[in-house]
């Protein structure tokens, strides 16, 4: 994944625990493109790779990146050190924008929002409104007001915004009840925002329902099997609490890695034999053919055949 190094040229809050950066090229030059729905990897000070939803909608020649960072206190330090390290005129290391939630075409839209959630559907929505779409709702839920980044930008009469300290959960059955091929849901939030949707869209059109998570699925049955070590033969037994990753570890084998929760992919390994069961938000549909993130992804098969990067198979088109 190509790195660019960006400047830090305004920082904010926006409530309490989110953040508002905005990182710029030092010599001025215009930065790869994106749309909405696109994230990039940023390393914090602290050595962290996270991934951070652009919030605006971009286009051909941007000239900057926003992001907004939610301090996590449960988390492994990546939003600490944004917060805490992370000043006007800090230099950063960024990906180029990857997009694995893009917005297509659609009569309608229905974008449901969980707290920090809105930083990709924000984009989109600005893009839509802009351009004059008619027909685009807004369910934003949030903990309360004061926790709630963009508040101002969503009081129109296709907006929903619902805090739950004042009126408990949000019932999104009567939204989502009616099927409807004409419209496209979006929702982006918390795991338990994502499987409640996920849930209540079983009956619709599966290629309608667009889901972005923050981190890789964990709630899947993890099996045990055996992962072979490429480069020396070594086969090392992946029980089921255990990752590949902290298998191998185990056994002495070394592989880099950084957030260990399936959205950075600097744990990537490559596959040279075995299948996969991908757990991971970072991976593209055509590295997967080839390559395991190996903090939550496992084997489908019995036995997984791993290496490094550089054993990434060539007979691949």
């Amino acid at each position: 994944m190509s790195e660019l190094r960006l400047r830090v040229s305004e920082s904010a809050d926006l409530t309490p625990t989110v953040r508002r950066f905005v990182l710029k090229d030092p010599g001025g030059s215009v930065l790869p493109a994106h749309e909405p729905g696109a994230h990039v990897v940023i390393t914090t000070p602290a050595g962290h790779k996270r991934s951070y939803s652009l919030v605006d909608p971009g286009g051909a020649e941007p000239r900057e990146y926003v992001v907004c960072v939610r301090r996590n206190r449960a988390g492994r330090g990546g939003s600490a050190s944004m917060h805490d390290d992370v000043v006007v005129g800090t230099e950063l290391l960024v990906s180029a924008p990857v997009n694995r939630f893009r917005l297509h075409p659609s009569p309608r839209y229905l974008f449901i929002a969980g707290g920090i959630g809105i930083t990709p559907i924000r984009a989109m929505v600005r893009r839509l409104r802009a351009e004059g779409h008619p027909d685009v709702r807004v369910l934003y839920l949030t903990q309360s007001a004061a926790e709630t980044p963009f508040l101002q930008e969503f009081d129109g009469p296709q907006d929903t915004v619902h805090h739950s300290d004042d009126h408990g959960l949000l019932d999104l059955w009567p939204h989502l009840a009616e099927p409807d091929d004409d419209t496209r849901i979006y929702c982006c939030g918390p795991a338990p925002l994502m499987q409640a949707v996920r849930t209540l869209t079983a009956h619709w059109r599966a290629s309608r329902i667009h889901l972005e998570q923050f981190a890789a699925d964990h709630t899947a049955i993890s099996l045990p099997f055996t992962a072979v070590w490429a480069p020396d033969g070594l086969r090392v037994d992946v029980p089921s609490h255990l990752s590949l990753l902290d298998a191998l570890r185990r056994n002495g084998v070394p592989v880099e890695s950084s957030c260990e929760a399936g959205v950075c992919g600097t744990c990537r390994l490559a596959v040279l034999a075995g299948e996969v069961e991908h757990r991971d938000s970072v991976l593209t549909d055509g590295e997967r053919r080839s390559s395991v993130v190996a903090c939550v992804s496992r084997a489908a098969s019995a036995e997984l055949v791993v290496g490094p990067r550089d054993h990434l198979r060539k007979d691949l088109p």
